[in-house]
């Protein structure tokens, strides 16, 4: 429900002294015709990606204090026909953990808890199983606790109300998955039990905490819990997508998402709330604590602080957090040394705008480094072998692309493939995302390696092998696929459903979501954006990921 985006997770050390101590910067405002002329550039960036009958959202660009950009695109309310406007409010999702962690920053600097605290301490009955998981672990994403949005069946109860402890109770009792500081891994049950702590160690509600001690000082009039609003104020509707267009969002029960991701806010709120991150409510050094990369036991970075993941934007140093939860995404991002913040609110969840993208072309154009844009072109089988291969950037980096019938596939080491769209017969570009590569050719046209553009980084990798055979997509008749039809139960508890939407042919395991499967032969299949394949085989099937093999039988 809450995910940390692939951009984010670029390799990234950078000071962050430096860049707390850039806030400070009060660099003259731009004039009118400089305002005007970086608005219209602004405007003609982000505009592309809203689509005016389709759910949209609302784009605030700060630079040096001054709004640069304010503007709605889309649709409200798309059923009903509403547009949208740039004073609505939204879900804000997972941009909710940086106020989760303030909240916890606020209650150390009065002396009432420490972040190297024992998570026992205030939850004096959670099973750790023997390990000391602090309040640092949860805030940085490496406490080992199973985060309870992944687990099977999940999405099946997101619908219904639930209390904060019946929450916690469908995941204490699940085992580690690694030992505390050990491991990065995105968890929501982490800033779940913040919520509770907060709750503990303040004595009041976790809305109410957070009313009292941000919302109302930072006059943020229209930033509230989900349901605790102080004041009426317009709304968007959310969006989820269907087979074919979209519909009204699918229901999220309250306190599903609690400390981890149930925000309602405004752009002009966050724009109030940025003005404040580093300068208002913490001590000078807490803030600095708050955006300094976590490092795991073996050293190496996370690049996660509290609340706020560390990356980059064209070079420059940047602090941001996504958001997405039922019928909508967010995503709030920070240039400090260069004075820029960017808020993206859309109404709209999986499959639809991506904020992040939307957030980081913006951020490029206010700092005078645009990015390129990507247009796709179609490209043949020849063309695509050409840079198929092998590609190494050092002994711990190694990238393999391979044609996928009429694509080129990247697949990494211990990650999902990625389906890349091609630019021309060298460029190729990731899907929302802002990344793209460029294959490198010698004097006879033979291609020599890959340079790898990643948020203003410029990664060469040089090619050192071929690349394995291409997989081609055969047709099949839409009967010997419905023969295959069914659920397959792979474990006890874990099903694995196999279903046609039309001429889509689509597996879903248990509490996970669906992905489509493409025929190799009638009985093989494989999946584009994750490493599988499934073989039917008699009255089961085999199911092949990341190096595992299942059997599942048919149920």
């Amino acid at each position: 429900m809450f995910i940390r985006t692939a951009i984010c997770a670029a390799l990234l050390l950078w000071t962050p002294q430096a860049a707390f101590a850039a806030d400070a910067r009060q660099d003259k405002p731009l004039s009118k015709r400089a305002l005007e002329d970086l608005s219209f550039r602004l405007h003609a960036t982000v505009a592309p990606y809203f689509p005016a009958e389709a759910p949209g959202g609302v784009v605030l660009v700060v630079k040096d204090g001054q709004t640069v950009l304010r503007r709605a695109y889309g649709m409200a309310d798309a059923t009903r026909g509403v547009k949208m406007a740039p004073e609505m409010a939204m879900r804000i999702g997972s941009m909710t953990k940086q106020f989760t962690a303030t909240a916890i920053l606020l209650l150390a600097d009065e002396g009432k808890l420490s972040v190297d605290d024992e998570i026992t301490r205030y939850l004096p009955d959670y099973p750790t199983q023997g390990k000391k998981i602090t309040i640092e672990h949860l805030l940085t994403h490496t406490s080992g606790i199973v985060s309870y949005t992944g687990k099977p069946g999940f999405p099946q109860r997101a619908p219904q109300d639930i209390t904060v402890a019946a929450q916690i109770d469908s995941f204490k009792n699940d085992p580690l998955q690694f030992e505390p500081g050990s491991t990065w891994r995105y968890n929501n049950s982490g800033y779940y039990l913040l919520g509770a702590i907060i709750e503990k160690a303040s004595g009041l509600p976790y809305h109410q905490f957070l009313e009292q001690r941000i919302f109302v000082p930072l006059g943020m009039e229209h930033t509230a819990y989900e349901g605790h609003a102080r004041s009426g104020w317009p709304s968007a509707a959310g969006h989820s997508p269907l087979e074919k267009g979209f519909g009204p969002a699918r229901p999220l029960g309250k306190n599903q998402s609690y400390a981890a991701g149930e925000l309602v806010s405004t752009v002009d709120d966050l724009a109030k709330w940025d003005a404040a991150v580093g300068k208002k409510l913490l001590k000078p050094a807490t803030w600095q604590r708050a955006f300094t990369s976590y490092r795991l036991k073996d050293g190496k970075d996370s690049h996660y602080g509290y609340g706020w993941e560390m990356s980059l934007v064209q070079g420059e140093p940047a602090i941001g957090h996504s958001g997405s939860t039922r019928g909508f995404r967010s995503y709030g991002l920070r240039l400090p040394a260069k004075g820029v913040y960017v808020a993206v609110l859309t109404n709209g969840d999986a499959g639809m705008v991506v904020p992040d993208v939307v957030a980081r072309r913006a951020a490029a154009v206010a700092i005078g480094k645009p990015l390129p844009e990507f247009r796709e072109v179609a490209l043949d089988a020849a063309g695509l072998d050409a840079v198929a291969g092998v590609y190494t950037l050092d002994k711990d980096s190694q990238r393999v692309f391979r044609r996928d019938g009429e694509f080129l596939s990247l697949q990494r080491p211990g990650r999902g493939p990625l389906v890349l769209k091609a630019m021309s017969a060298n460029e190729f570009f990731v899907p929302d995302t802002a990344d793209w590569f460029v294959f490198q050719r010698d004097s006879a046209g033979k291609v020599t390696g890959v340079i790898y553009h990643q948020d203003g980084r410029v990664l060469a990798h040089a090619r050192s092998g071929e690349a394995p055979p291409p997989r081609i997509v055969a047709r099949i008749a839409d009967a010997a696929f419905d023969a295959h039809v069914g659920r397959y139960e792979m474990q006890p508890g874990m099903v694995l459903e196999v279903r046609r939407e039309g001429s889509r042919y689509v597996v879903q395991p248990t509490g996970q979501r669906q992905v489509e499967i493409f025929p190799l032969s009638e009985t093989h299949f494989f999946a584009r954006d994750v490493d599988a394949e499934i073989s039917f085989e008699g009255p089961g099937l085999q199911f092949k990921q990341g190096g595992r093999s299942f059997t599942a039988r048919r149920i």
